[in-house]
């Protein structure tokens, strides 16, 4: 199937055709579901490129589908978009932690969620051939999205693959959260700043392995942002 296909998973008939009206005249291809169970089935059957996921479901909600997603390594990198009314940050900062890509808050502009999966399938997509990037033993291959610590392979996300790609394209400067959303998120989408905070926390997470712990590279900067960096913090 050439068109990206889109996964729309809410209980709510009207806001799922409204996506999906909206999603095909940007020439996407949908599929629907309306609860947890359904959507896991189509996950693995369809295997779409984003998943829009409604956090209140019946039979168990968003949140829970998307900790089953990531704990499975079938599933672990299928992008997620969360939708949802709980505006609180507590809320907010909670499904990025289990590992949403990203989230609309209810209401919202068709736009606005249109620029935002368009966003994530370029932040998802496959890197530049023979764009191999290295740090001590920190490799990152572009080609084959994939990270590895002296030849031991590293699990990570799109977004996070995608924000140490231009830490390691850019290293030893200081960037504040509202130029890494414009280079890394997209000038054009619409994300709290405070969305850099969770993702710099799992980018960090991520370069811990067995073999060695680089999380010490992504450096907080103090009323500035985040640098990237293999010297030794001052």
């Amino acid at each position: 199937m050439d068109k990206s296909t889109i996964l729309i998973v809410d209980d709510e008939f009207a806001i799922r055709d409204m996506l999906r009206l909206a999603l095909e005249m940007a020439d996407f291809h949908c599929i629907e579901a309306k609860d947890i169970k359904q959507a896991y089935q189509l996950i693995i059957d369809d295997k779409p490129a984003v998943v829009l996921l409604d956090w209140m479901l019946p039979g168990g909600s968003g949140l829970e589908l998307l900790r089953r997603l990531k704990r499975a390594e079938l599933t672990r990198e299928v992008p997620v978009i969360m939708l949802t009314a709980k505006t609180t940050e507590d809320n907010v900062i909670q499904g990025l932690d289990v590992g949403a890509d990203d989230y609309i808050t209810k209401p919202f502009a068709p736009r606005e969620m249109i620029a935002r999966v368009k966003a994530l399938l370029r932040r998802s997509g496959p890197g530049v051939e023979g764009d191999k990037l290295k740090v001590e033993e920190l490799l990152l291959d572009g080609e084959s999205r994939r990270i590895f610590i002296a030849d031991y392979p590293l699990e990570m996300g799109p977004t996070e693959f995608n924000l140490l790609q231009f830490f390691m394209s850019h290293p030893e400067r200081a960037y504040t959260r509202g130029q890494l959303l414009d280079q890394v998120w997209g000038a054009n989408v619409y994300i709290e700043e405070r969305t850099v905070d969770v993702h710099i926390r799992r980018l960090r997470k991520a370069l811990k392995s067995p073999a060695a712990d680089y999380s010490h590279m992504i450096q907080t900067v103090r009323g500035t942002g985040y640098r990237f960096s293999s010297r030794s913090q001052a």
